[in-house]
């Protein structure tokens, strides 16, 4: 489990080192410890101190290999000219007395922290003791003094083993059972493996058939060998019947007794062995129930060879093992097998013997899961103020726990401490609780806090208090992604050295980047008043794909079947000051960076947390290959050369490095000019030899560490003139260069100042004031003190330029015009545009730094300004440079400001477009009474609105009212009041616009002059958006429980349209605001026609009404009608029609011709 689970890597750096950011960790002078790759050298690293010294610890968890691998702990000489690194032998001398102890694989050095008391512990999770067969991976931790001796060894979950087992074989030995001699193999094979005596296990055997008979009792074999050797000879019972649960019940009964051999309080175990369903199955229910109550754990087999001999069908089969299945204890699969015939028996004799055998040293029935069996005690461990803390991740089934040693005594939380199976279930299965172990120091006490990254898949860390003896889980943070390993490294960090912790840092070295490979990041959290964790920040290294750094073919060749990425998160430590500022610091391994050559990232403290930048990144200089991983440990905590500083050490597989820490220095710098403005009447190249302006630099130097004996140090600095240009505009005297350059001796807390003179050339380009820069830093990059990063190493300042003659002051008197190109405007949805003209005018001295201030409503928004390289900054506000850098005497600028309506920013109240404008300068200006102008544009608005009415009813676009109709007297359902009128009032928007809120009248007519009630309000329907006053639906509240009398009194109306000129009329309103106006909005109103009032009209119609045809366009139209006839006969005469021959004449005419033919 080691190595599988806790993610094999480290590195050494041997080699030169490159650094991408630096700051005071020197790379370049690291002191090298070399070890075998093989061996781990390098896993874990240590700084120590004693009598004696100052060392290095590190950690190899395999050496000895090949033939043990016990694993050990060098300890390396730092400031000696014999940097040998010495085997402490730790392995040899740690040792639990009168047990049974297993070393090999142990991985002593695995773990390895400091303590208080001036020495430190070792650990070797895999060190295991022997109980019976069976081997057990405890765990031990060895307590080593300051003077390398082991003072004692530590097996929290050490119990005293017991490998006592009764077990009684219950054999089948009926007819079918062929051949018998495969049985005796079967059985020879598994007793060979089992340590028989009084003291150890006891093997008793009963047969069966018809009848059932012992063959051997508990007791009767002192050893195994004599067991084997009657084993073989055991002969068939026979019989035609199958009484297996006869067989079950006779060794319960009559196998586990005392007077057969069995021991009271050793734990009972029977395998039963047969070939065939059995011819009782009757005794089933009360055999089990009795084997349960007394404690005895069943393993069964089913031989199928009879079954298949005779071809019975895959049901009889079926039925056969689910009844062998059913005598097994549970849980199932650990306690049933099956095999093909009993040949095929042999094959099975490891797996039983394993099963059988993990029972050897646990307690209690049905014990086939571990507790504290397989913990691994010491696979993390961490020191706090009122203990040790060991993680123990294979406890309870690799559920795992944290062990807690206070003085002597210890505190082993319960199997449901850290997560409860009723309620997780499964999620908390194999989560490696104890996977890291912190504490953190608070006000109110200690925090414990311990990862399970496999929890849940994603990982989890637990925060609790200790009660007693008693768990008390305070907070539970979770990981986000699948197999991140959330969890797996923790750090608690006192930033601010109050003795308090401020923050926790959570490795996730497994979080996969967006290619799928293991990235890495880090979570940070920091303590609130009340004790809990909050989420702050992540911190995540430069992205890292595969092969980066080789270009040679091979390269994908070499890594494919190893994780790529960073794992940037793999070994966290809390260091102790590195920048000198009083705050707690923390360096990150990154171990598969640069094709698993490693590195790390140093981040900086900064208030009660952590910069997230990174400050320096230390990259190994390894090849890959032999010597790699370089970050997988880190430890940070001691000078180690006598500087005051703190020096780190980082470890990997092959070796490790000790990296010193140089002094941090603070220079500050301060420029001054005087004048403080260059006047550019009098300083021109006629000042070459003198200057007119002097440039005074200031320095102070101050060593952050508290050693006084430090060494003076060199630095230089440089000036440059008019920096932000390509030619200077002005020179120094000393070397007619823009730029000087020079060099200085300084000790610490010394000061000094530099002065430089120059001057202006003529005939200068006067738009910008002259930047002076101020470079500096120490001359030295590889010794002696780095310059604070938190420091500037640099200085920009300008000075301006100014015309004022001689006097000291520029009196200047700006005039302001400002005009829109418009006078009102009506506001669209295309956005009307227009523009300001602003012209501005000096009538006195130059003005400096002058600027234009518009500030426009809300209403409208900025386009562009004329001409384009106008210098404008666009904010709330148009701020535009005017003249810049100063605007002249008698000169005039002027330029336009381009706006647009806004038409997302409409206001109900916004009758106009206002335009601030004002100009101001730094000189001085007396009279100030035109330099502002206000605009005022009155606005109004298209609303962009369509409205709709469409009217529906039932049947027809009539109401038909008969005369003979009835109506009720009496109206208690509104449904009798007349007939239904449904009116949709629609309201859309056609231009995407705000608009202010809309109100909606309906006026309809309600009663005749009469006081007959015309139409009936019975409902209004309206969208989310709309607001309606419905207070005037239904007015007289007609319902079965309220009737309403119907008494309408007839009248005549004499118009056939009813509308409200005459009329009782009513009124209600419907509100959308502007707010909640969505593209349509829709009021559906109903109403009912009174059908009793119009049954009573009487509709009265006047003769002027009808209307008529006047008498003489009567008379007219008779005498043009005849005429028009008269004309048509007279044409008719004329053509003869009239002189036809009658129809006698004409038959004899026809007569006439028959004859002659």
């Amino acid at each position: 489990m080691f190595w599988s689970v806790k993610h094999c890597s480290l590195i050494i750096i041997i080699g030169s080192l490159r650094c991408l950011w630096s700051f005071n960790v020197d790379e370049k002078n690291a002191m090298k410890f070399s070890g075998s790759v093989e061996d781990m050298f390098g896993y874990t690293v240590q700084q120590f101190e004693n009598n004696e010294g100052k060392w290095i610890l590190i950690g190899s968890p395999l050496t000895g290999q090949p033939a043990h691998r016990t694993g050990d702990v060098y300890k390396c000489p730092v400031g000696r000219s014999d940097s040998k690194c010495i085997k402490l032998d730790l392995p040899e001398n740690t040792t639990i007395p009168d047990s049974n102890e297993v070393k090999d694989n142990m991985t002593m050095g695995a773990t390895l922290v400091t303590n208080p008391d001036g020495g430190f512990l070792a650990c070797g999770p895999l060190y295991a003791r022997k109980c019976g067969s069976q081997q057990y991976t405890t765990g031990i931790c060895s307590n080593v003094s300051a003077s390398f001796q082991v003072m004692n060894s530590i097996s929290p979950p050490l119990q005293v083993c017991d490998n006592k087992l009764d077990i009684v074989m219950v054999l089948d030995g009926s007819n079918s059972i062929y051949p018998w001699s495969s049985i005796k193999e079967f059985l020879v094979k598994f007793l060979m493996n089992i340590d028989v005596g009084p003291t150890l296990s006891q093997v008793g055997i009963v047969s069966y058939g018809d009848e059932v008979s012992h063959v051997f009792n508990l007791s009767q074999f002192n050893n195994t060998k004599d067991l084997v050797a009657e084993a073989s000879k055991i002969p068939q019972k026979t019989g035609t019947k199958t009484n297996t649960f006869l067989a079950i019940e006779t060794a319960r009964k009559e196998a586990f007794t005392k007077e057969r051999g069995a021991r009271p309080g050793v734990k009972k175990v029977m395998v039963i062995v047969t070939d065939g369903e059995s011819h009782d199955n009757y005794k089933y229910k009360q055999a089990m129930k009795e084997c349960d109550e007394d404690g005895i754990e069943r393993f069964s087999i089913a031989v199928l060879g009879d079954y298949y001999r005779q071809r019975k069908s895959e049901k009889d089969i079926e039925t056969f093992i689910k009844e062998i299945k059913s005598i097994a204890s549970p849980p199932i699969q650990d306690h049933f097998f099956n095999v093909s015939d009993e040949v095929a028996l042999l094959n099975i004799t490891e797996s039983l013997g394993s099963k059988i055998f993990a029972l050897e040293g646990t307690t209690g029935n049905h014990t086939t899961s571990f507790k504290l069996e397989m913990s691994q005690a010491g696979f993390s461990t961490h020191v706090s103020k009122e203990g040790v803390m060991f993680g123990a991740v294979g406890a309870y089934d690799w559920n795992g726990t944290v062990i807690m040693k206070k003085a002597q005594d210890f505190i082993i939380p319960g199997e449901d401490a850290f997560h409860s199976r009723a309620v997780e279930r499964y999620e908390g299965m194999a989560g490696y609780v104890g996977y890291d172990v912190q504490s953190a120091s608070r006000p109110k006490g200690i925090l414990y806090i311990t990862g399970a990254p496999r929890y849940n898949h994603t990982g989890r860390v637990i925060v609790y208090k200790l009660d007693g003896n008693n768990i008390k889980i305070k907070q539970i943070l979770k990981g986000e992604q699948i197999g991140s390993y959330f969890g797996s490294v923790l750090q608690t960090v006192d930033v601010d050295n109050d003795t308090y912790t401020d923050i926790l840092l959570v490795g996730a070295p497994m979080y996969m980047g967006p290619e799928r490979d293991e990235q890495g990041q880090v979570y940070v959290y920091k303590i609130n008043e009340t004790d809990m964790f909050e989420y702050e920040m992540t911190l995540k290294p430069i992205a890292q794909p595969c092969c980066t750094s080789r270009s040679h073919s091979s390269c994908k060749t070499i890594n494919k079947n190893e994780p790529c990425g960073s794992r940037f998160g793999t070994a966290i430590a809390s260091v102790t000051d590195l920048n000198l500022d009083g705050l707690g610091d923390v360096v990150i391994g990154a171990p598969l960076e640069n094709d698993h050559r490693g590195a790390v990232y140093v981040y900086h403290g900064a208030g009660k947390s952590l910069k997230k930048q990174f400050v320096q990144r230390i990259a190994s200089g390894g090849d890959g290959e032999k010597m790699k991983f370089f970050g997988q440990s880190i430890h940070g905590v001691l000078d180690l050369n006598g500087d005051g500083i703190t020096d780190v050490t980082i470890g990997g597989i092959g070796g490790a490095a000790l990296f010193w820490s140089r002094d941090v220095a603070q220079l500050r710098a301060n420029m001054s000019f005087q004048p403080d403005k260059i006047n550019m009447q009098t300083c021109g190249a006629s000042r070459k030899n003198s200057g007119c302006v002097n440039i005074t630099v200031c320095f102070g130097y101050i060593v952050k560490s508290e050693k006084e004996d430090r060494f003076s140090t060199d630095m230089q600095y440089s000036l440059t003139l008019d920096s932000l240009r390509a030619v200077s505009r002005g020179l120094f005297v000393n070397n007619t260069e823009r730029k000087v350059l020079e060099q200085k001796r300084i000790s610490n807390k010394d000061s000094f100042c530099g002065e430089h003179k120059f001057y202006m050339l003529d005939k200068l380009d006067f738009r910008d004031p002259v930047m002076i820069s101020l470079v500096f830093e120490l001359v030295n990059k590889d010794k002696g003190p780095v310059l604070d990063g938190d420091l500037p190493t640099s200085l920009n300042k300008t000075i301006a330029l100014v015309d004022c003659g001689n006097n000291e002051k520029c009196i200047t008197d700006l005039h302001l015009k400002a005009t829109a190109n418009i006078t009102d405007l009506v506001i669209k949805a295309n956005q009307e545009k227009f523009h300001v003209e602003v012209k501005v005018r000096n009538s006195k001295d130059s003005a400096y730094n002058t600027k234009v201030i518009l500030t426009p409503s809300k209403n409208i928004n900025y386009i562009k300004v004329e001409p384009r390289d106008r210098d404008c900054e666009i904010k709330d506000n148009i701020i535009c440079a005017v003249g810049y850098p100063f605007l002249k005497t008698d000169e005039q600028d002027s330029f336009k400001v381009h706006f647009e309506v806004n038409p997302s920013n409409v206001c109900e109240k916004c009758v106009s477009i206002d335009i601030k404008v004002s100009v101001i300068s730094d000189s001085e200006e007396p009279n100030l009474n035109d330099n502002s102008v206000d605009i005022k544009i009155p606005v109004k608005y298209e609303s962009g609105l369509s409205f709709s009415a469409v009217k529906y009813m039932e049947g027809s676009h009539h109401i038909i009212v008969r005369e003979s109709e009835e109506f009720p007297s009496v109206l208690n359902h509104m449904s009798m009041i007349g007939d239904e009128v449904n009116i949709s009032y629609t309201i859309k928007m056609e231009i995407n616009q705000t608009i202010p809120p809309l109100t909606l009248n309906i006026t309809y007519p309600f009663k005749s002059p009469r006081k007959n009630i015309l139409l009936y309000l019975t409902n209004v329907a309206f969208s989310k958006n709309v607001k309606c006053d419905v207070s005037q639906v239904d007015p007289l509240k007609i319902s079965p429980q309220h009737t309403y009398p119907s008494h309408a009194v007839k009248e005549t109306l004499g118009n056939y349209t009813v509308a409200c000129d005459g009329f009782n009329c009513k009124v209600f309103l419907c509100t959308i605001p502007s707010l909640n106006l969505s593209k349509s909005s829709q009021v559906n109103v109903t109403f009912r026609v009174w059908k009793g009032t119009f049954i009573k009209i009487k509709i009265q119609v006047s003769k002027d009404s009808l209307g008529g045809i006047p008498l003489w366009i009567i008379i007219v139209s008779i005498l043009i009608g005849l005429l028009i006839l008269a004309l048509v006969i007279f044409v008719l005469w004329k053509a003869g029609f009239f002189k036809r021959k009658s129809m006698e004449e004409m038959k004899d005419m026809k007569n006439g011709q028959e004859t002659r033919t």
